[in-house]
């Protein structure tokens, strides 16, 4: 299944939302990256992203939303996952990420 992304600048609460939709794996990871650092480089503000329609993500996505924490917390904004599917919070829970992003 391919992935689709929703981006929208939220200047009132000051926040970039991503909305990921279908699935975040090895062979379209690098365009998730690219459309989160486009963002930032845009504009550096908080980054929420709604997992509601993710049905899967592999560790290469999951590697995308940490280096992209990384990232933004030198800056002293957060990122922050919103509403993951049961498999999806499964694996934030095993990897212990669940406690940073949810």
């Amino acid at each position: 299944m391919a992935m689709s992304i929703n981006a929208n600048n939220n200047e009132a609460e000051g926040v970039w939302e991503f909305k990921l939709v279908g699935e975040v794996d090895i062979s379209n990871a690098h365009y998730f990256k690219t459309q989160l650092e486009t963002a930032l480089a845009e504009k550096k503000q908080n980054i929420r992203i709604d997992l509601s329609e993710l049905n899967y993500i592999d560790s290469t996505g999951l590697g995308v939303v940490i280096g992209c924490y990384g990232q933004i917390k030198k800056e002293g904004l957060s990122v922050k996952l919103v509403d993951p599917k049961p498999n999806v919070k499964k694996l934030l829970t095993i990897s212990g990420f669940d406690k940073v992003l949810l």
